[in-house]
């Protein structure tokens, strides 16, 4: 499908050009937003991808991942990844889909909650910069100090003179943090309000997912056009060529984590340093021990006696 001549070279640059108070209310399965490759990216129709090509494609991905941790282990990288996007776009789900086959020492995530009132009275980035890696470790940032450029500017958190500084100082401090010797990795996950909506009702009508809803996605959902324009403000700032964003078009969230993970693995190179196939040695059975009955222990009743 042809894109807009407009949306192909996305850049900072460009969104400067543009009327920024001229959004309409997103309809159908477009974003409300003119100034990135979103509206573009919704357009095309791709059907959802199916669990079976799925969990092939991951599993495929997960070695690749493994290899990546070790890579990083090896050579002393630092590596943060921030994971941002709408409510419910599939940060979780993708964050998610890398972790589960890494070692949690090497690869961790990051999840802050509000800042106390003490950390209010800090330097703005103070508290993410104690989450940043050291080496041979990745960090994966579920929102991240981009709140204050989204949650906090439109919902009134932070006044618009520290919104100011915000989007003035980040780029510093992200060139600063990848002169120490960082790799940083932006990415937005991109969700029309179609998806979205489906994926509330989803979570409203499942208890398991219930937790994920607060009184705060109902908020966003209302300001749907409020947090476009905050987003495109943001990218105009901070979408730079040391610390670009790459968007992610999350409405089929296979294909998304799938997507995600190909990025993640060619932005940093690496190297196959998995250690050598293990031999197990035999068990030991030269020791006269007669271990305690097994009744003496307390084990759990098997409710699944009655399963098949």
């Amino acid at each position: 499908m042809a894109k807009d001549k407009k949306s192909k070279d996305h850049s900072a640059k460009s969104h400067s050009k543009k009327d920024k108070n001229s959004l309409d209310f997103p309809t159908s399965a477009q974003e409300s937003s003119q100034f990135t490759q979103e509206n573009d990216q919704a357009i095309a129709v791709i059907p959802k991808l199916s669990k079976k090509t799925y969990e092939k494609e991951l599993a495929k991905l997960e070695i690749e991942l493994v290899k990546l941790q070790e890579w990083i282990k090896q050579q002393g990288l630092k590596v943060v990844i921030i994971f941002e996007g709408r409510d419910a776009a599939g940060k979780g789900g993708a964050i998610k889909s890398i972790t589960q086959c890494l070692n949690p020492r090497l690869c961790r995530v990051v999840a802050l909650g509000k800042p106390s009132d003490y950390e209010r009275t800090q330097w703005y980035f103070q508290r993410y910069t104690a989450q940043l890696p050291a080496a041979g470790e990745m960090v994966l940032f579920d929102r991240s100090w981009y709140n204050r450029a989204g949650v906090e500017h439109v919902m009134g958190y932070c006044t618009h003179e520290e919104y100011v500084e915000f989007l003035r100082s980040c780029p510093e401090f992200e060139d600063m943090i990848q002169r120490s010797g960082i790799t940083l990795i932006k990415y937005w996950f991109s969700v029309s309000d179609n998806e979205q909506e489906i994926r509330f009702r989803d979570r409203i009508k499942d208890p398991r997912k219930r937790w994920k809803f607060s009184p705060m996605d109902l908020e966003a959902r209302a300001r749907w056009v409020e947090y476009s324009k905050a987003k495109d403000d943001m990218f105009n700032a901070t979408d730079t060529q040391l610390s670009p964003w790459y968007t992610i078009n999350a409405d089929d969230k296979r294909r998304a984590r799938l997507n995600c993970i190909s990025h993640l693995l060619a932005k940093i190179p690496y190297e196959d340093v998995l250690p050598a196939a293990i031999e197990l040695p035999p068990i030991q059975n030269n020791m006269v021990y007669v271990r305690p009955p097994m009744h003496l222990q307390n084990f759990i009743p098997d409710v699944t006696g009655n399963l098949r």
